[in-house]
């Protein structure tokens, strides 16, 4: 993670995935965008994201299927849920799973915001302590 964050936005609804690339744009990142789960799960074969925006419910595979698949491949890589229809079933679920973060829809700018730099921070200090000597 040298430079840019790089952050995948992965939701079936195209307004939904514009707006929160427009709220990325704002932040010191790079934004991609995936319509379902087999686009996320392909595009971070070709490149591995620091931090995905993940819905729950989409076509094809769902979100907490594809957050277990990319917690297993890419363990370093910090999963935020944001999904329309939050139990406190799927927040337990996803969390047990690895999610850093689950944000209920309409989650407002500052909250996506606030939730990939908290994701990127994660990110950052867990790259720090496997770089750190032991002791």
């Amino acid at each position: 993670m040298n430079a840019k964050a790089s952050i995948l936005v992965v939701d079936d609804e195209e307004v939904v995935r514009r707006s929160y690339a427009r709220i990325l744009d704002g932040m010191d990142c790079d934004a991609q965008a995936a319509a379902d789960g087999e686009q996320a799960l392909q595009a971070m074969e070709r490149r591995p994201f620091d931090v995905i925006l993940l819905d729950l419910r989409m076509p094809g595979a769902q979100g907490l299927d594809v957050l277990k698949a990319i917690k297993q491949r890419w363990p370093a890589s910090e999963v935020v849920i944001i999904t329309g229809y939050p139990t406190v079933e799927s927040a337990k679920e996803a969390l047990q799973l690895g999610a850093c973060n689950y944000l209920a829809k309409p989650a407002a700018p500052d909250e996506v915001m606030d939730a990939a730099r908290g994701a990127m921070r994660r990110k950052k200090w867990a790259l720090r302590a496997e770089a750190a000597p032991v002791h």
